[in-house]
């Protein structure tokens, strides 16, 4: 039997299974991630500022104009679409298999391709709101009002992401535990496991399948029941279609 075959039979008899992805859920949408070789954290931006930096809350406070020109460039990628994989899981949701994502991306995709129970655990480029009286707008209004948008009220607009130095919000994180705590099957894929507090939520499952889908090894890999080195698209599209046709 092959991976994916065996995947497959996991799949279809699953029916609380939940996926908590990386950025490696997003690179085959066009969207690069931040530690890889390639990635944002390893690529000079800024003669001053190291990209780390430059997603940091302090410097959101105290550079915030500098703080905008890289997140419109480097964080924000409005011409990605749902890949492969999004579209599978929102497929395994639909037919009752998959109760909810966990995610650690930012860019939206996964409710683009049709998932409605998705926990951010770094919040979404999607949304926005005023530091000072908390008014909601949304991407366009950040993408529009340059070098820095303002509140009809004068405070700044910060987009809903959890920047370094700042906390993980306390609902999404329970919401997030509850599901994987619940969960039957649980999917990893795309995250090289080394972010926390996120990656620890893992170790809240308690479930019978644990499947890791990643292009390189991580903590988790001894304790699961199958390790896929591929594309996670490719791998989810391939599965679902094996478990259901």
């Amino acid at each position: 039997m092959t991976d994916i075959e065996r995947l497959g039979k996991i799949l279809a008899e699953s029916s609380s299974a939940v996926f908590f992805g990386g950025a490696g859920m997003s690179t085959e949408s066009g969207i690069p991630d931040f530690r890889s070789a390639n990635g944002i954290y390893n690529q000079k931006l800024h003669k001053t500022f190291a990209p780390e930096e430059m997603a940091s809350h302090n410097f959101f406070m105290n550079h915030p104009e500098e703080f905008f020109a890289f997140y419109r460039e480097r964080i924000v990628y409005l011409d990605a679409k749902p890949n492969a994989g999004h579209l599978a899981l929102a497929e395994l949701e639909r037919r009752g298999v998959l109760s909810a994502v966990v995610t650690q991306n930012i860019d939206g995709l996964h409710q683009l391709a049709g998932s409605k129970v998705v926990y951010e655990l770094h919040g979404s480029i999607r949304r926005s709101f005023c530091v000072k009286c908390g008014a909601k707008y949304d991407i366009e209004f950040v993408m529009e009002n340059k070098p820095v948008p303002h509140c009809h009220c004068g405070g700044i607009v910060k987009p809903d992401v959890v920047l370094y130095g700042e906390n993980l919000d306390d609902a999404t994180v329970a919401n997030s535990i509850r599901a994987i705590a619940r969960a039957d099957t649980l999917i990893v894929g795309g995250t090289s496991l080394i972010v926390y507090p996120a990656a620890g939520l893992i170790d809240y499952f308690r479930g019978r399948h644990l499947i890791l889908i990643n292009k390189t090894a991580t903590r988790a890999d001894s304790d699961a029941e199958l390790v896929i080195r591929g594309p996670i698209g490719k791998t989810l599209a391939e599965a679902v279609k094996e478990a259901f046709g």
